[in-house]
């Protein structure tokens, strides 16, 4: 038999053969339980051998274990703190830790297969050194994170260490695995027999769709053809579980019903194994895309019909976010003449939608050329000044510069195409989480597959694909599109342009969900925004105009509305 010991499933190998067994043999010795036997039985062929996978079967101890080790694809972008491996996991019978596990239905024997341990530990919370359990997260067969869970159920991860998932490596060889939201959920579902099971390393937050972890491990999921979540029945977890749907793709996620129980282990400690393993056979997939009954949106039409409409997201400038808000799922057309602010005034909402929401931003723009001029622009705006030479790797610079790092990427390309630009933000949306993908200008990110000599039907092509992307990936589009006519006033300045001025005009009115005009007044020296289109009535007001002074050292926009005689309305309020 011939054995490749170089890569499996696209996994380069760090370790063939780690156990040094009989290569290329379909039997012999477990390596886990053979040395515990006695010495007349510790060379029998109890465990099977699976080379192509990578992975062995005792048929003894009924432990699945890897047959070599595994380094990640690509090189490491970060640099981490590795913690020191304490083995404190034989515990006597009687031990606190152990009758706490066993009462939540786990054995000692899954503890062991774990490396769960226990011992002192300063937890930040109660500001004192307490006894905690401790989770051991392993990457490659080697220790890279340590979980802390003292007995008020406080949490800390090691201080400086890599995020990833809890028992990543025991997915390596399977085609299918399970994610849960905690450690113990994953211990109960190896209780339950369950061998292809890892955990998010710190829970479900509201409002938060920054997984680190799923970056940092998102490898060891693209030859998944199913992922079973396992996730929390609580408001937090169906949202961590709706972004995990996103990131990892509806088409291979499947959901699970936990019926009156919180998580798993609750689950195990109610209704015991045989039913937990049950739940996860029966998994069923994330409901067809495209098709729905009252039943698929209920919970929601109940939702609209207590509270009414959610409210929009915002950019964080008041008088701005009075009059335009928005929606993932859709895209923004932003238009003005040139050198009237639309870029940098992009640029200001995306840093608003960062800092008030956490998203990341990808940026596909041809004329925000060097890029290192465009993230510049970026950092200025976090900074709220101009960075100067003394500046360069002090606090502030390393602060912000890991920031931007962290939360804007730009996508390079020779020639810029809209497939191409877009099959990258699907990337991006799978390995970084963005929710925001800026196309700055349309023009110069062409549509390829359109061959069409008609403007209007190569504009409704060219806005159809990105509303599809849009939707299917929950991620705001914004658009800028420069006018093709100007046209002067009497006194000879230039008209404001609508979305009928851009080439194509009225498929852009039509097809865009909202539309935007930045506009530069160099005798008042303002900068106008005006809300030329919004698609729904909660999200904003047509005509609505908001007026700002923009800070040249800074870059930022600072609202400025003109005085109103007489204590009157504003424009758009009268």
């Amino acid at each position: 038999m011939k054995v490749n010991e170089t890569e499996i499933n696209g996994f380069t190998i760090d370790n063939f053969n780690q156990h040094k067994l009989d290569v290329g043999k379909p039997q012999g010795t477990c390596p886990l339980c053979s040395h515990d036997r006695k010495p007349k039985n510790r060379k029998l062929k109890c465990a099977s051998y699976d080379w192509e996978r990578g992975l062995g079967t005792c048929h003894n101890c009924n432990e699945t274990f890897q047959l070599h080790t595994y380094e990640r694809k690509g090189g490491a972008a970060k640099e981490y703190v590795k913690p020191e491996f304490n083995d404190t996991t034989n515990k006597p019978p009687g031990s606190k830790m152990l009758r706490w596990f066993e009462s939540r239905g786990i054995s000692q024997d899954t503890l062991d297969t774990f490396d769960v341990s226990e011992g002192p530990e300063y937890m930040p919370q109660t500001n004192q050194i307490e006894n905690a359990i401790k989770f051991n997260y392993r990457m490659g067969g080697e220790l890279v994170n340590v979980k802390y869970r003292d007995g008020r159920k406080n949490f800390k991860l090691y201080k400086g260490a890599e995020k990833i998932f809890y028992n990543v490596d025991s997915v390596v060889g399977y085609d299918w695995c399970v994610i849960t939201e905690g450690e113990i959920d994953a211990l109960s579902l190896h209780e339950a027999g369950v061998k292809s099971v890892v955990s998010v390393p710190n829970g479900a937050t509201l409002n938060s769709n920054n997984l680190d972890y799923l970056d940092n491990c998102i490898d060891y999921f693209e030859d998944k053809t199913k992922i079973v979540l396992a996730i929390d029945n609580d408001e937090a977890g169906q949202a961590l579980q709706q972004e995990l749907i996103r990131r990892l793709g509806a088409e291979i996620c499947h959901v699970i019903d936990l019926k009156d129980c919180k998580d798993a282990n609750e689950y195990l400690v109610k209704y015991g194994k045989e039913d937990l393993a049950n739940i996860i056979a029966i998994a069923q997939p994330v409901p067809l895309e495209g098709v729905s009954t009252l039943k698929d949106f209920e919970e929601e039409l109940k939702d609209f019909v207590k509270h009414g409409f959610k409210p929009g997201y915002q950019i964080g400038l008041d008088n701005f976010d009075k009059v335009f808000s928005t929606y993932t799922g859709q895209f923004i057309t932003v238009t003005g003449i040139p050198s009237s602010g639309k870029s940098d005034f992009v640029d200001q909402m995306v840093v608003g939608y960062n800092q008030k929401y956490s998203w990341k931003t990808a940026y596909a723009s041809p004329e925000n050329q060097p890029t290192f001029l465009h993230a510049h622009k970026l950092m200025r705006k976090f900074w709220q000044d101009l960075p100067l030479p003394s500046d360069i790797d002090n606090k502030t610079w390393k602060h912000v510069s890991s920031h931007v790092d962290d939360n804007f990427f730009f996508i390079d390309m020779d020639k810029y195409d809209l497939k191409s630009v877009l099959k990258k933000g699907a990337e991006l949306v799978k390995r970084k989480g963005i929710k925001c993908l800026v196309i700055d200008p349309f023009n110069k990110v062409r549509n390829t597959d359109c061959k069409s000599d008609d403007v209007n039907k190569y504009t409704l092509d060219y806005l159809t694909e990105i509303e599809v992307f849009a939707k299917k990936y929950d991620v705001l589009v914004i658009i800028v599109a420069h006018p093709t006519k100007m046209y002067r006033t009497q006194d000879g300045k230039i008209e404001e342009p609508t979305m009928y001025n851009i080439k194509g005009g009225g498929e852009w009115y039509d097809a865009s969900y909202h539309g935007l005009l930045v506009h530069r007044d160099y005798d008042a020296k303002t900068v106008k925004a005006k809300v030329l289109k919004v698609k729904f009535q909660n999200l904003g007001e047509n005509g609505a105009e908001s007026y700002f002074k923009w800070e040249p050292r800074s870059g930022c926009f600072i609202p400025n509305e003109p005085a109103v005689p007489d204590g009157g309305p504003m424009p758009w309020e009268a």
